[in-house]
């Protein structure tokens, strides 16, 4: 059998639970045809860099499959006919990645949470500006000269 990598979109407005029902399926066609599904990933849910099919978001999952070409062919069929399902693509590989993708590293980072008190650290010099006046120094508002407005002379 051959290994495969596919990520598919689904649209925006279905929930993560009407997600997986979409993995379950998939995972039914292929074993019916003698594949299986070795890794799901949920991405969640992402912003596209252009609108597909009038969604500006989509959920991303990325299936590693061990499956025949005829199996992720009917896989295949039966995305292009489901109306949840915004794109996908499936490529072939020498051998799937036990690890996480890159994707959900990445988002582990980004969950990494509180990096310290920053509130009270040194803005430094100020270079050439000097320093800050005191508000009760500026001008009240009333007593700043009015700005001249430009005026567009239409001589009739």
């Amino acid at each position: 059998m051959s290994l495969y990598e596919h990520v598919f979109l689904a649209r925006q407005d279905i929930t993560p639970q009407q997600v997986d029902t979409i993995v379950e399926t998939l995972k039914g066609i292929l074993e019916e045809n003698g594949g299986k599904i070795e890794k799901v990933e949920g991405w969640g849910l992402k912003t596209l860099a252009y609108r597909i099919k009038k969604n500006r978001k989509a959920h991303f999952t990325l299936l590693n499959l061990d499956a025949p070409p005829a199996a992720v062919k009917e896989m295949e069929r039966q995305m292009g006919i489901n109306e949840d399902i915004l794109r996908f693509m499936t490529i072939k590989v020498e051998a799937l990645d036990p690890e996480p993708s890159a994707m959900v590293q990445k988002r582990d980072r980004d969950d990494r949470g509180d990096r310290g008190d920053r509130g009270d650290r040194d803005r430094g010099d100020r270079g050439d500006r000097g320093d800050r006046r005191e508000r009760s120094d500026r001008p009240e508002r009333s007593d700043r000269p009015a700005r001249q407005e430009e005026t567009t002379g239409q001589e009739g």
